[in-house]
């Protein structure tokens, strides 16, 4: 049992494939278009339940309870060295006025 409270990601199907619009490409098409999410239980669940999440932002959404406690896992490639100081300079040109 998960308890109440507890940090979790949920998901539902929001359209099946049949549901999707014709202007898309047919990969695409070809399978159901669903949403993930992250937020508080509301109530105790066990996993794959349809549960109520609350999100950092206050919204309270409804899916199938998948993940307790799940991590960011991002990957924006391969570090860029230049990337690096990008905000140094930045406030430095700002505080130079240039």
């Amino acid at each position: 049992m998960i308890e109440k409270n507890t940090w979790v990601r949920i998901n539902d199907v929001l359209l099946q494939p049949e549901e999707r619009a014709d202007n898309i490409p047919e990969d695409t098409k070809a399978v159901p278009m669903e949403f993930w999410t992250k937020g508080y239980l509301l109530e105790d669940a066990n996993m794959g339940d349809p549960v109520k999440v609350r999100t950092k932002a206050g919204r309270v959404v409804e899916g199938n309870l998948v993940e307790v406690n799940p991590q960011h896992q991002l990957d924006y490639g391969k570090l860029v060295p230049e990337l690096l100081r990008v905000g140094e300079d930045a406030r430095r040109i700002l505080r130079e006025g240039k």
